[in-house]
């Protein structure tokens, strides 16, 4: 998962081992990574336009190889007040990928190449 992405609305994402940045508007300063349980916690940076300073679980699956796509997530919740309580958050159902994101679809990701169509540009920052 670390690397640049993009996803399959058009956005741009960045991820390092502590820190995940969608196009340069969502910061999100990783601080625990549960690979087996496929999630991770992290703060919403305090510059972001909405929840800064909360806490958001991603759950992540990975795709079968198939038309680029390679993995998928999911923001189980992005407005917790801790990160124990963001970790104990059990909404991603990865059985059902087309609506087992809170009823929407798990976001698809494939690895970014530098072209298509952007919802803006990221900043490694």
């Amino acid at each position: 998962m670390v690397g640049a992405h993009v996803d399959d609305y058009g956005s741009r994402h960045l991820i390092a081992a502590d820190r995940w940045i969608q196009d340069s508007a969502q910061r999100y300063h990783i601080v625990r990574w549960e690979p087996s349980a496929q999630f991770l916690v992290a703060r919403n940076d305090a510059a972001n336009p909405a929840d800064a300073g909360r806490w958001t679980r991603i759950d992540w699956m990975p795709l079968p190889a198939r038309d680029g796509w390679a993995w998928a997530f999911c923001l189980a919740t992005w407005d917790a007040p801790t990160a124990d309580s963001a970790a104990r958050v059990m909404t991603a159902d990865r059985s059902v990928p087309r609506r087992g994101c809170g009823g929407h679809p798990f976001t698809r990701m494939r690895p970014d190449s530098g072209n298509g169509t952007t919802t803006g540009r990221y900043r490694d920052g």
